[in-house]
């Protein structure tokens, strides 16, 4: 278990108190983004903090009251999903450096300069976004964030882009696990079958399919479907 001065806090504002957590820095970031599965060894104590630097906690009547329960594994987790998660700074600059480049890379495979149909250098995209002012989140995947970038970047340099329409259906018992992942994608449509499987399109740049496939189906143990209906 790691020593409190080795933690850091993820935290949720919700029915206008705040509910923060002390967890492990490596263990938390890869809970909040999905390489880790289980709570185990995450949360350096089961607590719920007003304020946990002053070691201020919650008690059991205010958690009940803004989560419906007292259990701390299942307000983590709310936490987790709903809240914001503190990095260190040597955290946040190796995460938002690994994102940068692989944006970059991503941005450099899915767009052309119109002008001479061939693709823009990667120190020409790199130059484009640091001119944009664009902002990267350490907790979204590069592929997540792609398309906004472009769209941001299409004030700096003249870009085209080939984008796919993807049908994706997602069996009943993982769509907890996607709809986020999904909507951040851009759903166009969704409709509920009568199985509970949830059936959307999403409109992505070509070029991060695969990337988009695999995560999808990292979520779902490969149990999704998808049908590429128009490029």
């Amino acid at each position: 278990m790691s020593h409190i001065e080795n933690t850091i806090i993820a935290r949720l504002e919700k029915a206008g108190e705040t509910f923060e957590i002390l967890v492990d820095p490596k263990k938390g970031y890869e809970y909040k983004t999905g390489a880790k599965k289980e709570l185990d060894n995450v949360l350096v104590f089961e607590e719920v903090f007003k304020n946990a630097n002053k070691g201020e906690r919650h008690t059991g009547a205010a958690l009940k009251k803004a989560f419906g329960t007292e259990d701390v594994r299942a307000i983590a987790d709310i936490i987790f999903k709903d809240g914001e998660l503190q990095l260190t700074t040597d955290q946040r600059r190796k995460l938002l450096e690994e994102k940068r480049v692989k944006i970059i890379a991503l941005i450099a495979r899915s767009v052309i300069d119109p002008r001479t149909k061939a693709p823009h250098p990667p120190a020409r995209i790199e130059a484009a976004m640091e001119q944009a002012r664009v902002h990267i989140d350490a907790f979204k995947s590069a592929e997540e964030q792609v398309g906004k970038i472009i769209e941001e970047l299409r004030e700096i340099i003249p870009i085209s882009t080939a984008s796919v329409k993807v049908a994706i259906k997602v069996p009943a018992n993982f769509v907890h696990r996607c709809y986020s992942a999904l909507k951040e994608y851009g759903i166009k449509k969704e409709e509920y079958a009568s199985d509970g499987s949830l059936i959307v399109m999403i409109e992505i740049p070509a070029a991060i399919q695969e990337e988009v496939y695999d995560r999808l189906n990292g979520l779902t143990q490969g149990a999704i479907q998808t049908r590429l209906v128009e490029r």
